[in-house]
């Protein structure tokens, strides 16, 4: 293996020169975008909004957007994609599409199954070989490259429904992996292909002192539930005990810093955080380096990207888009505002917009950070209350009070005129202290908040409860473990839903 491991991080020295050689700019967008309209000019989407005649103009990318309108995945699902899910070749893309991954539905709605054709899954493995070239430039140990991958994923164990297979995304790209790569990943197939998070959990604690893990993958919200396990059953002092060679976390899916503390605690030696922006539709950033304060957009992955300013001239108080054409190119874009980002991609999405909110750190480089959803902000008299105002507001209330709330969740009381705050830490607080710093940092944060604050709304109300509380619930509505997370702000259903969970097992 130290034969193998050298050869593993000769390549990645390889890779990481060819990547620093080479620049990202607005051409390689253009060039992602005519080239899915030209595969997809004879599929029933492009016979219907003429891509040939789109091809033979000059301004392709204004004239795509005036013909072709920007859509959710329930109005796609209903105009186009249902037909292909049904087994309809050419429809949205050349082809059957063979393979539809389920997505989480973290804002309350069922499973959405999305489009992965060839071509996406092999802009999958591009990408993916692309990240571990910047290893490189991390000085890691020797001994990291002979050591192994943990995935903390969905189930890959894949459903067949009439013509084609659908399950987690993990389990298609599993299907599709090179057996080379296979002995440098763990879990087993065994482990893998369990969709029971409770039956996986045990079953990864059981097997962890058998691997030896450089790097891992995942949600924070189950990795570190891993890490945390394994150290508790075995008695050890850190995971470094059996792992000395863990040095790499990837992590994505939710707002990393609350989970920090929790991972420190389980660690001897210090983790290189790597945050990546991956998603049933596509592979969108991913952080180069964990001195950068965001993540670099990947312009040539064949995915074209738009962006809608996320204000009122472009949204309603309830979030639902005014203009269906109008949208910037990632060339147009201004470091510092929340846009909705707007997909077109190598397996069938035309102008998808995908409901997260993104924030450009600097527009030379295409640093960026995931800034919210746009379905996920509160605003009961204007507050205008986004996501990553609340993920400061949670930072600042932990490191003042040293203490972790890494799960938490947040919903509006239309009546009460109040924000609710449901906080999960393990540890002794006063509640009412939490929650009156944090309204003090929203208000310092958002002005629109501050007013509210002063003329019409109440300070919010908050409760305590233990972080089991979180995981428990997601269990109750059958999405314990993988790829799912507790949405940081529920909806009417989401939180009438909440609301009885907790009466019903004494929490309230």
């Amino acid at each position: 293996m130290a034969i193998i491991g050298k050869l593993i991080q000769r390549s990645t020295a390889i890779g990481f020169k060819r990547i620093s050689r080479s620049r990202a700019d607005y051409k390689q967008q253009l060039a992602a975008l005519r080239k899915n309209i030209d595969a997809a000019k004879k599929t029933s989407f492009g016979v219907s909004y003429q891509f040939n005649a789109l091809l033979a103009k000059n301004d392709l990318v204004s004239r795509f957007q005036q013909v072709v309108p920007i859509t959710d995945y329930e109005c796609f699902e209903k105009e186009w994609l249902r037909e292909a899910i049904n087994g309809k070749k050419d429809q949205i893309w050349p082809g059957r599409i063979k393979y539809f991954a389920l997505s989480s539905g973290t804002t309350g709605a069922p499973s959405k199954r999305i489009p992965v054709s060839t071509e996406m899954i092999r802009s999958f493995q591009r990408v993916s070989l692309r990240q571990f070239s910047i290893l490189h430039d991390l000085n890691l140990t020797d001994s990291f490259y002979s050591a192994k991958m943990l995935a903390v994923g969905g189930s890959t164990k894949l459903k067949k429904i009439n013509q084609h297979y659908e399950g987690d995304l993990s389990g298609i790209l599993k299907k599709h992996a090179s057996l080379i790569a296979a002995p440098f990943t763990k879990p087993n197939k065994k482990i893998t292909r369990l969709k029971d998070w409770k039956e996986k959990l045990p079953m990864m604690v059981k097997e962890a002192p058998k691997w030896d893990i450089g790097m891992m993958a995942g949600i924070p919200s189950w990795c570190i539930l891993l890490l945390e396990e394994i150290v508790s059953h075995y008695k050890l002092n850190s995971i470094h005990d059996i792992w000395p060679n863990f040095q790499v976390y990837v992590h994505g899916g939710v707002f990393m810093a609350p989970f920090e503390e929790r991972l420190n605690k389980v660690c001897q030696k210090p983790i290189v955080l790597l945050d990546t922006y991956l998603a049933s539709e596509g592979y969108f950033a991913y952080q180069t380096n964990p001195r950068n304060k965001g993540m670099t957009m990947l312009m040539n992955n064949s995915i074209f990207f738009e962006f809608v300013p996320f204000n009122t001239q472009y949204f309603t108080p309830n979030g639902e888009l005014i203009d269906k054409h109008r949208a910037y190119t990632i060339s147009e874009v201004k470091a510092g505002v929340d846009y909705a980002m707007v997909i077109t991609t190598n397996a069938g999405l035309w102008r998808y917009m995908l409901g997260d909110l993104v924030q450009f750190i600097d527009t030379t480089t295409h640093e960026m950070k995931i800034s919210g959803r746009i379905k996920q902000f509160l605003s009961i008299c204007g507050e205008h209350l986004s996501l990553d105002n609340i993920n400061q507001a949670i930072l600042n209330v932990c490191t003042a009070h040293q203490i972790s709330i890494s799960e938490f969740t947040i919903f509006a009381d239309q009546k009460a005129f109040q924000h609710c705050w449901y906080l999960g830490c393990d540890q002794v607080v006063n509640t009412d202290q939490l929650i009156e710093q944090i309204d003090h940092v929203l208000q310092s944060l958002n002005d629109d908040y501050a007013y509210v604050r002063k003329h019409n709304m109440a300070i919010p109300k908050a409760k305590v409860l233990p972080n089991s509380v979180f995981y428990n619930y997601l269990e109750s509505i059958g999405k314990l473990g993988a790829q799912n997370k507790i949405p940081r702000v529920l909806n009417n259903e989401q939180s009438t839903d909440w609301i009885n969970y907790l009466n019903a097992n004494g929490y309230l």
